[in-house]
């Protein structure tokens, strides 16, 4: 991964901690950004060498957008409570499909890449969403028997306990990552 991975990581560490306070809601947005950023992708690589240089930003926004609110609308149909919690999140898949487009994800990167990239974005908002919900409604805590009364790690709910969890699963990846490689 290059520099420009940093923009493209930070776009989605909103939805990563303000969408995963449960499974369902990180799930639902997982699954909705690979299908946005799959449909766009297939989109734009039929139209990006028909589209003129000049006019391929103004060309990728506008399908970013309409396969974005396609699949605001068929959630909404779907499921009206999980669109209304996942709304904020879903405009910035759209916007994450640009910083994309802009840094050659979809042209320089091969198929494997790219499954492999999202299939860990979808798998840290999962484990995200597991840790969070079983931290902050109880269950995980009562299966541990770190405490006697559930939900007393309510903070784990709140975005600050998301971003809290989420340092926690990056020091984890770092320490592992250390202790396995050779120095």
């Amino acid at each position: 991964m290059n520099r420009s991975a940093t923009l493209q990581n930070s776009l989605m560490l909103a939805p990563l901690v303000g969408a995963t306070d449960s499974v369902l809601s990180a799930l639902s947005l997982a699954v909705v950004s690979i299908l946005v950023v799959g449909l766009y992708g297939v989109k734009m690589s039929v139209l990006r060498p028909r589209i003129p240089p000049p006019l391929r930003l103004p060309a990728a926004l506008a399908i970013a957008a309409t396969v974005t609110s396609l699949a605001a609308l068929a959630l909404q149909a779907g499921v009206l409570e999980l669109q209304q919690h996942l709304h904020l999140y879903l405009g910035l898949v759209a916007l994450q499909c640009m910083v994309l487009e802009y840094n050659g994800f979809f042209t320089d990167n091969t198929l494997s890449q790219r499954l492999r990239l999202c299939t860990l974005f979808a798998g840290l908002m999962v484990t995200l969403g597991l840790l969070r919900e079983g931290l902050g409604h109880g269950s995980l805590t009562l299966w541990l028997a770190w405490q006697d009364n559930p939900g007393n790690a309510r903070f784990a709910i709140i975005a600050p306990g998301g971003f809290i969890l989420l340092g926690l699963l990056l020091a984890a990846r770092q320490a592992w990552i250390g202790r396995s490689s050779t120095h």
